[in-house]
């Protein structure tokens, strides 16, 4: 078992945690974005990925057709991470076929404005990886209006 691919306190880990590739990618991905690293958070990320966070049209994808490229995520990073003050990411479960590419994590994000105020994000996120282990795409499940709801003023 293994969780060393995590390198922030703000991620808490309950799931299975074995070598799983797409597991393994996730983990520093959450890590990155803990940490506010940008440049750390494209290393996880194949040159051709598409995100999609939320999956569908929301504030930060209009279309809904997702982020793509290093270019893409960028700017999603700068209209939908950027912002934060600090995030906490709670991984409940975790599932991911030993024979294949893909993992489904099942948590919890908590994120934290520089005033103080807060939400937190339910959610079902979808890694895709490809043979050297870099994300070709992330699909967020998740309801914008379920997180406005949690909103939390300082």
């Amino acid at each position: 078992m293994s969780t060393s691919a995590i390198t922030s306190d703000a991620i808490t880990w309950n799931a299975p945690d074995d070598d799983h590739p797409a597991r393994t990618a996730s983990m520093r991905s959450y890590s990155a974005v803990a940490k506010g690293d940008l440049a750390e958070w494209l290393t996880v990320y194949a040159e051709d990925a598409v995100l999609e966070d939320p999956v569908g049209p929301s504030m930060f994808d209009e279309h809904g057709r997702g982020h793509h490229g290093h270019a893409g995520l960028s700017a999603f990073w700068e209209l939908a991470i950027a912002p934060i003050a600090t995030f906490e990411f709670e991984i409940n479960d975790s599932f991911a076929n030993p024979a294949g590419n893909t993992c489904a994590n099942v948590g919890r994000i908590r994120t934290a404005f520089s005033d103080g105020s807060s939400t937190t994000t339910d959610l079902i996120m979808v890694y895709v990886v490809d043979d050297g282990g870099l994300v070709t795409s992330m699909r967020a499940y998740w309801e914008p209006d379920r997180t406005m709801a949690s909103f939390r003023h300082a």
